[in-house]
């Protein structure tokens, strides 16, 4: 078992993601071959954002700070710190409103 803060990481993940050329940094908080639930914890430079893609299974997205724009078929929903939504089984994006630091959970298929 490992413990993580998860605002300590928040600033750790903007910090580099703000130095680098792509504007995000993520780390997974919990992964592994033998783990079917999976958490990454990703920051997003304002402006930047995640292109389209498919989940890999059932998946929710948390925002732990800032602002994003989640995007599927004709529809976007704006969430905030605090916000929890389940994702599309659907093509989807994400675009950091504001620097953002977002908690991606999916149960591999």
């Amino acid at each position: 078992m490992e413990l993580e803060n998860l605002p300590t990481l928040a600033q750790e993940l903007l910090a580099t993601a703000r130095d680098a050329s792509s504007g995000r940094a993520a780390r997974s908080i919990r992964s592994g071959r033998d783990v079917r639930l999976r958490q990454t914890v990703m920051a997003l430079r304002h402006g930047r954002g995640l292109d389209d893609h498919v989940a890999p299974g059932e998946a929710t997205l948390q925002v732990l700070e800032g602002r994003v724009r989640l995007r599927w078929e004709e529809q976007a929903v704006e969430l905030g710190a605090g916000d929890w939504i389940d994702l599309p089984d659907a093509m989807h994006a994400l675009d950091a409103e504001t620097d953002a630091v977002i908690m991606l959970t999916v149960a591999v298929r």
